[in-house]
């Protein structure tokens, strides 16, 4: 959510429940927020954080969880707050001291959040005793010193706010996660490379695969008698900018676009994407770009400790944390130790009474858990959870369906995309070429589409005859006309393998209500020959929220759909610009057995890649093999379309 532009969700035009569950789950966190800009008692501050982490995270629907009283048996949902849910959903009106809460609370205060390493608490601290009540006013007091002397601040905290709005001013705080992990798997190869490391390893969002990300961590093993000399070999490394500190065990480093071995390139972008992330302006951004980096040196023995502690999440150390207390044992970035002998102690004073761990496996075992992949380490079932699933990997996709040539808005031929896709050891690819209506995009005439696809008839034959194991798949990505129709008559879409029935007209998409957008794409999945929902919520990561949409709803409709005999899917769109359909979402699909395609939505060769990121985010969202359509050999793909 974009922090300058928080409001209180309008009703749905047709209720009750007169609002969603994700609407109330964010609505809770706002208020969350704005509690404790205003210095509210911590605990009730942390009570509207746990209940919008219990309402994200449900699969029940809430209207019924009112209407039943069902609502306050979920754990985290006390009287006061279920009671404003119960009112919000039944009547259709947020808690009056809601909406006071909102009203009374300066925008300026809200943009602040966004600024990296600022919280709600010296937020409220800076406009108490500087009157600071914007980006703009903070910006100038630091530059006047006039922050560094207020108690629990200083030179450097002045500095790391000054830091913090140039990095919001270019990059809104936070870095997809395609360039997150190109900045920081060049800055760890590099230091694995130095002498005296023995390992090196991301950690934070960035292992956890969250869809952008704020900083880098880096957890460095070395023995203790060479942590200088690592660390001055760190610090001489290129692709350093500046050095914000440096001690024995702690490096605070930002990094430039240096680091890379090559030039930062964008590619060839959806004009949607294109426009939504500011254009050409945009690339000549990021080639000038910084991230910032903590390094953390530790011996060996504490590696597998300290990379857990700082990978996280928050939530998921606090469960383990407890989990470790309830065994007699403390959990913490040295090591699991009795908590007769942990006392205050710290680095290897405490590591010394640690049980051992070689891994981060052992440390679970130690606690009576399976392993659990960094990627799921969310406190949304993972602890709880019976078994965890065998994750799809990279090593599992034999193709994907939703990609685009230059008989469309692609960059490569036809030809060219499927030797790509055959020198990635892929047995199939699906071509999508834009429908007609979307000009913007060279969508194709119904004649040139029918045209492409004789061509990848004759293709697959030529493959056949010559035994090679690949396949192309002919398909369209169709806008979603007014009505929910698609983009060709049905004499048309006969003649195709699938259909990906995706919303590009945005504005138009945006100006209307959830019930509306969440009908209408039910609609489009019930005709005939729609097969899968094209990037469901048409969200472009820090350059555009989606629509509204229910999408829980429209998922269930789909499963009902399958049951009834339908092959109906959800697209997983792999563009790091897009990454929709969301993780939560992903995990929401596998209950109700709705194959996930995951797709790169390729407008170049390179693009075909982005699939990684794809995989990235379905193992985030509890994925296996058994759940992606892309691990389907082409006859597999064949058989769901029906086609031979």
């Amino acid at each position: 959510m974009k922090s300058g532009n928080w409001s209180l969700p309008r009703k749905r035009p047709n209720g009750p429940p007169w609002f969603s569950r994700s609407q109330v789950a964010s609505t809770l966190h706002q208020v969350g927020v704005l509690l404790e800009l205003k210095g509210a008692n911590p605990f009730r501050v942390r009570s509207y954080q746990n209940a919008s982490r219990v309402i994200s995270g449900l699969t029940d629907d809430i209207g019924e969880l009112v209407v039943t009283g069902r609502l306050f048996e979920l754990k985290g949902i006390g009287k006061g707050i279920g009671g404003a849910i119960c009112q919000a959903i039944e009547d259709g009106e947020w808690a009056g001291d809601w909406k006071k809460l909102h009203d009374e609370t300066p925008q300026g205060l809200i943009e602040m959040l966004a600024i990296p390493g600022l919280g709600p608490k010296r937020i409220k601290l800076m406009h108490d005793e500087l009157g600071i009540d914007s980006v703009a006013a903070l910006k100038a007091a630091c530059e006047a010193g006039d922050v560094a002397p207020m108690k629990g601040l200083g030179e450097k905290s002045q500095q790391r706010m000054l830091d913090g709005i140039e990095l919001l001013s270019r990059f809104r705080a936070r870095r997809r996660l395609n360039v997150g992990l190109a900045y920081g798997e060049a800055f760890q190869n590099r230091v694995s490379a130095l002498d005296g490391v023995i390992k090196a390893q991301l950690a934070g969002s960035a292992r956890r695969r969250r869809e952008t990300i704020g900083d880098l961590d880096i957890v460095v093993a070395a023995d203790p008698v060479d942590h200088e000399k690592v660390s001055a070999a760190i610090l001489g490394l290129s692709g350093i900018a500046d050095v914000k500190g440096a001690g024995a065990s702690k490096i605070s480093l930002i990094l430039d676009t240096s680091i890379f071995d090559e030039d930062f390139k964008l590619g060839v972008l959806d004009n949607n994407v294109l426009d939504a992330i500011g254009g050409a302006d945009y690339e000549q951004l990021e080639s000038s770009g910084t991230i910032d980096a903590q390094v953390r040196l530790v011996a060996n023995e504490m590696f597998p400790f300290t990379l857990a502690y700082f990978t996280g999440s928050k939530e998921h150390n606090v469960r383990m944390r407890q989990r470790a207390i309830d065994r007699g044992l403390k959990l913490n970035e040295f090591g699991l130790i009795p908590i007769k002998l942990a006392g205050d102690l710290k680095g290897m004073e405490a590591a010394v009474h640690s049980l051992e761990a070689g891994s981060e496996e052992d440390i679970y075992r130690h606690l009576d858990m399976q392993w659990v992949p960094p990627e799921l380490r969310e406190d949304m079932g993972e602890m709880e959870a019976d078994a965890i699933p065998d994750l799809i990997s990279m090593q599992g996709i034999k193709g994907s369906l939703h990609n685009h040539t230059n008989l469309s808005d692609g960059e490569a031929s036809l030809e060219e995309m499927a030797a790509a896709a055959r020198s990635l050891g892929w047995k199939w690819l699906g071509i999508a070429d834009h429908s007609q209506t979307l000009q913007i995009a060279h969508g194709l005439a119904p004649d040139d589409l029918l045209e492409q696809g004789e061509t990848i008839r004759r293709y697959n034959a030529a493959w056949k005859e010559q035994g090679a194991d690949f396949r192309l798949f002919h398909g369209t990505e169709s806008d979603i006309l007014e009505g929910g129709q698609l983009d060709y008559d049905d004499e048309t879409l006969e003649k195709l393998d699938y259909v990906v029935a995706s919303v590009h007209a945005i504005p138009k998409w945006k100006g209307r209500d959830e019930t509306t957008n969440t009908e209408e794409l039910i609609k489009v999945m019930e005709h005939p020959s729609t097969t899968m929902l094209g990037h469901p919520t048409g969200r472009i990561l820090q350059g555009r929220e989606g629509y509204e949409v229910d999408l829980n709803e429209v998922l269930v409709a789909i499963a009902e759909m399958n049951d009834d005999g339908a092959m109906k899917m959800v697209e997983l769109n792999a563009s790091p610009y897009r990454l929709d359909l969301d993780w939560r979402l992903c995990k929401r699909a596998k209950e109700l057995s709705i194959p996930v395609s995951i797709n790169p939505d390729a407008h170049d060769l390179r693009g075909l890649t982005d699939i990684r990121y794809g995989v990235d985010i379905a193992r985030k969202g509890w994925l296996g093999t058994s759940d992606v359509l892309n691990s389907d050999t082409a006859d597999e793909v064949a058989a769901r379309f029906g086609i031979e």
